[in-house]
């Protein structure tokens, strides 16, 4: 079995990562991966090899066509691969620059979910690191590009403040609520020039007065 040749040479190296790329090389083809069952065995399988020679196994995967989906939906088999995880990472391109990829948390069991971290490929530089970029998981693999969520951003607060200064923290909520992050709104609103203003022991936003 495959497994115990994972185990030997563990033994021989003293591993303590293993990487399965992909993890259909793993799996095999007599098992089915759209199969929760057999899915679920395989990992538990992994686990206890983890377990027993503490060390970490990481699994490399690819994502299927299915834009209308969630991101836990989008791997290849079951959807227990990725429950069955402690930690889901996805990298994907940024739509209108195909050298830029970013690499996105999307589930994390052990510890709070770390930010977006881009990265550039180019044939002059090679590999380089670009540092956070804020972007969703289903932003990522939908295409949609930052510059539409600043947009987004933008006229969101043009509507809620076209009337006057608005309450902050309700602003947040409704931005949050489609997939605008605070980041992205902090952003807008400095584009905008929008001011805070403090009533009582609530913050404001409204629009910077007119000048004739």
């Amino acid at each position: 079995m495959l497994d115990e040749r994972i185990e030997k040479a563990i033994i021989e190296i003293g591993a303590k990562v293993v990487i399965l790329d992909p993890i259909q090389a793993y799996v095999g083809a007599n098992i089915n991966m759209n199969n929760a069952n057999e899915v679920r065995n395989v990992m538990a399988q992994l686990g206890r090899i983890a377990e027993k020679y503490d060390c970490a196994i990481l699994l490399v995967g690819h994502m299927n066509k299915g834009s209308g989906n969630k991101s836990s939906y989008r791997g290849l088999g079951s959807i227990d691969f990725q429950a069955s995880a402690r930690s889901v990472l996805i990298v994907g391109r940024i739509k209108d620059n195909p050298q830029v990829r970013v690499m996105v948390q999307d589930k994390s069991s052990l510890a709070p979910e770390g930010e977006a971290i881009a990265f550039e490929l180019d044939k002059e530089n090679g590999f380089s690191w670009l540092g956070h970029y804020d972007i969703s998981v289903d932003d990522l693999l939908s295409g949609i590009p930052k510059e539409k969520k600043s947009e987004q951003a933008e006229n969101l607060i043009l509507e809620y403040l076209s009337k006057g200064k608005y309450p902050q923290k309700e602003l947040v909520k409704k931005a949050q609520a489609i997939g605008i992050s605070k980041r992205v709104l902090d952003e807008a609103k400095k584009a905008l020039n929008v001011q805070s203003v403090k009533k009582g022991s609530q913050w404001y936003w409204q629009l910077p007065k007119k000048t004739e």
